[in-house]
């Protein structure tokens, strides 16, 4: 009886303290709406409210509504940015890393380890030099100088052939046996029952790329381009402060990640589990 007591307790404390926890990550989404829906006076004021005096929908309105900031654009340009750059990297990383794992190559190894050293230049040192490449060929403003030069990753490709390494070879072998090469096997085979870790890298470059801002902001120069974290930097500047509208633009621009982690969910937790990413 004490021991199933000891048990019950123990459960009940870790449901409190995930409560808790639950509670303390849910603070930042309730301030973007509570202020969101609020206006500039119940935001600054000192005399703090846990929900606004009075709920302004037509905030949501007025940041769709505004003629001098592209919001409804910009969210346009992430998402076609972050699923072209979601693709391709998942497309790109996951072949180099089956060809480092599977097919047989003397120099395999130092053409992996040369991709691992790519990961410790700094994003600073090669910024100028791709900043220069894209102006070069005509890419400034455009979503191809926005996608093009991050498609690759190289530690997507790390993940991707360290999962590869531990794949049933007897699935390959059967697919060899009836006539399947490389290729075929790749797409018929690997790709299939690699689900889990295809989503859980995804779901990173996904939240990457729709995060990403100093690129999009010396890559964006015209309005067209903007992307969402380009226009939220916007509504706060030396002339002008709009707190409502930021709030009301970074909540509406946080819902695309939530699908994402909502639909992938499942898949993302077996992916982390069987990939070892931290």
């Amino acid at each position: 009886m004490r021991d199933d007591g000891l048990v019950r307790a123990g459960r009940a404390l870790r449901l409190v303290l995930l409560i808790a926890l639950a509670l303390l990550f849910l603070i930042p989404f309730w301030l973007l709406v509570r202020n969101g829906l609020a206006g500039e006076r119940d935001i600054t004021s000192p005399d703090w409210t846990f929900l606004p005096r009075a709920a302004r929908w037509s905030n949501v309105r007025e940041v769709f509504g505004d003629s001098s900031v592209p919001f409804a654009r910009s969210l346009l340009n992430s998402a076609l940015i972050a699923v072209a750059t979601t693709l391709g990297t998942l497309l790109l990383a996951s072949l180099a890393g089956y060809g480092l794992a599977r097919i047989p190559y003397r120099h395999a190894n130092k053409v992996f380890y040369g991709i691992l050293g790519t990961l410790l230049v700094p994003a600073a040192v090669t910024f100028v030099p791709s900043f220069v490449l894209v102006s070069s060929l005509g890419w400034i403003s455009t979503l191809r100088g926005l996608i093009v030069p991050t498609l690759f990753s190289a530690f997507a490709c790390f993940v991707f052939r360290q999962y590869f390494l531990g794949f049933p070879r007897e699935l390959e072998d059967a697919a060899q046996i009836d006539g399947l090469g490389y290729w075929r096997t790749y797409w018929l085979v690997v790709v299939p029952n690699a689900r889990p870790v295809f989503a859980a890298v995804g779901t990173i470059v996904f939240l990457g790329a729709w995060n990403s801002f100093l690129w999009p902001l010396v890559i964006g120069q015209d309005q067209s381009a903007w992307t969402v974290q380009v226009v939220l930097s916007s509504y706060t500047t030396a002339q002008v402060v709009r707190l409502h509208e930021l709030f009301v633009a970074a909540a509406v621009s946080i819902l695309p990640l939530l699908l994402v982690f909502l639909c992938f969910q499942r898949w993302i937790v077996a992916g982390v589990e069987r990939s070892g990413i931290d």
